[in-house]
């Protein structure tokens, strides 16, 4: 009678075992590259050191593609797949036609809820031009709708991605100061969206300033430099107003609130209104909630990842995303309901002017410039013809009626353009799409290439600075579009149920995220992923 006796107490010990979790929070803090999380990481006494203290905590994971983005970031991670395969090449796309970018999400068949008509279609809109499953997707199939997927954020291509084509996305629209989505999500906000909008939490930041959360000692470096943006009237150096210059709160406050910490605050407030307004965790169907702090990037773009205002800022987040855990355990019932993940979609450069002043051969390479003189290359090469060219970071969009009508050679053409971008101070290689995928990759920098190439939203030609030069057609501030190191080095944390906790030195893909969570989640991987499920991050592995 023994062994049936145990042979029954496993049977019923394995449901419970197998069990997933009820809530899965997903977190990306936009353009926290490794560097700037590792050298701020002393200073943390709240959310971020619980994560990385108690979490089985990557510190070298890799973005493998070559242009390190917001929008094809958050799509890889939620996908597991690189844009070859999910198809979001960057922020923005360049119709060929007109030679103008546009958003990648753009969708003008499903216009904003809620927002001026002349800005409702411009920006991100809808999940359409995603072609790769989301875990969130694989999460409303495999429960047939039962687990709800949400996803919030500062930025639409961030929510959008993160909450695919069957899940809900919400972000904060600066010309309105609410959280908003689109009509391929909704035709109405729920109610819980009415009821936090109403609030106008966004107006009360109106009249408050940006001081610095620590004593002036804890900073490292200086406060102001001449290379940081006065970005929305708010000044090089603390304190920062955040009214944006206005009389009464509006755009330009909204934005102000966007370029600054506080966004964190306003961003979990949302965050927990959604968990209380659509029930996250509260029954044995595993939810997602995803939520990206957008405003880390607009301090990095504004700022620097070295400047006063990105320290502060992550001191700040520290203290947000303990008030974010807490909440999701709540929602949970507990840690051991709950799983979680924090990556982020890229790193960021040094301002060029930084660098160079520490001694390292640092510029700007001003994609406007680079336009320029290549256009003026193409009317003396091809004189009989119309040909233009729009740059759009490192991809070249080429066009005009020589092409469009086929009154030459569009090969000739792009390897022609090629050819005087290899020719041209700071760019390493240049490639045309005809040879992507022929011409040997002897540095290494054509495979990173070749995972962000997506034919039909890719440019014509692609090229690679050399490490150092930032892609950048503004004097001040700085940017992130390369596969180098301090662009596509990213943490990744895995922390609650059934997690090993450790430092893992070992070097992983963000293609690995999705795969990964998926398996903490009980569910496979999505359709298109191209990494894979990390066994030393489980408990019960070997």
């Amino acid at each position: 009678m023994v062994r049936p006796l145990a042979l029954a107490l496993v049977l019923v010990a394995l449901p419970a075992l197998a069990k997933p979790p009820r809530l899965t929070l997903f977190i990306t803090v936009d353009a926290l590259g490794t560097d700037l999380l590792l050298r701020s990481r002393p200073k943390f006494k709240s959310g971020l050191r619980q994560l990385l203290d108690g979490g089985a905590f990557y510190p070298y994971a890799r973005v493998q593609y070559a242009k390190a983005r917001t929008a094809p970031g958050h799509a890889t991670l939620i996908t597991g797949a690189n844009p070859w395969r999910h198809g979001i090449v960057d922020n923005r796309v360049v119709d060929r036609a007109t030679g103008v970018p546009s958003s990648v999400f753009r969708d003008d068949t499903h216009p904003v809820l809620e927002v001026p008509l002349n800005v409702a279609t411009e920006g991100d809109t809808s999940p359409l031009p995603l072609m790769a499953e989301t875990l969130g997707d694989r999460l409303r199939i495999s429960t047939r709708s039962r687990g709800k997927v949400v996803a919030l954020s500062g930025k639409g291509r961030a929510a959008i991605a993160l909450a695919g084509r069957l899940g809900q996305a919400y972000w904060f629209d600066e010309t309105v100061g609410k959280f908003v989505t689109g009509t391929w999500y909704t035709k109405e906000f729920p109610s819980w969206l009415k009821g936090f909008n109403a609030r106008g939490l966004a107006d009360g930041y109106f009249s408050q300033q940006w001081t610095p959360l620590l004593p002036k000692a804890d900073y490292l470096g200086e406060d102001e430099r001449t290379y940081e943006v006065d970005a929305a009237n708010m000044g090089r150096a603390f304190p920062h107003p955040l009214n944006g210059g206005a009389s009464a709160p509006g755009p330009r406050s909204y934005t102000a609130l966007a370029i600054s910490p506080f966004s964190h605050d306003l961003l979990v407030q949302a965050a927990k209104a959604a968990l209380e307004g659509e029930a996250l965790g509260k029954d044995d169907v595993t939810d997602l909630l995803a939520v990206s702090f957008s405003g880390t990037d607009r301090v990095f773009h504004a700022y620097g990842p070295h400047s006063w205002e990105m320290q502060d800022t992550l001191y700040r987040l520290d203290r947000a995303l303990g008030e974010l855990l807490t909440a999701a355990e709540r929602a949970a019932g507990g840690k051991a309901n709950l799983v979680i993940v924090l990556s982020a979609d890229h790193g960021g450069a040094a301002a060029p002017e930084h660098w160079a002043s520490e001694g390292l051969p640092a510029q700007r390479l001003n994609p406007k410039e680079l336009a320029q003189g290549l256009n003026q290359e193409l009317k003396a090469r091809f004189p009989q013809v119309e040909v233009t060219a729009t740059v759009e970071e490192l991809d070249v969009y080429l066009g005009g009626k020589g092409l469009t009508e086929s009154k030459v050679d569009g090969a000739t053409v792009r390897r022609a353009v090629a050819d005087w971008l290899s020719r041209q101070p700071g760019i390493t290689l240049a490639v045309a799409r005809d040879d992507l995928y022929t011409a040997p990759d002897v540095g290494g920098l054509l495979a990173p290439l070749r995972r962000g190439y997506y034919a039909g939203r890719s440019g014509d030609v692609l090229y690679m600075p050399r490490p150092y030069l930032v892609v950048s057609s503004e004097p001040a501030g700085t940017n992130h579009s390369t596969p180098y190191s301090y662009d596509a080095q990213v943490p990744v944390v895995f922390a609650g149920k059934g997690v090993k906790p450790g430092t893992r030195m070992n070097e992983i893909s963000t293609t690995d995220v999705a795969p990964t969570l998926g398996a903490l989640m009980e569910l496979g991987a999505p359709a298109s992923a191209e990494g894979s499920p990390r066994p030393e991050v489980f408990a019960n592995s070997r």
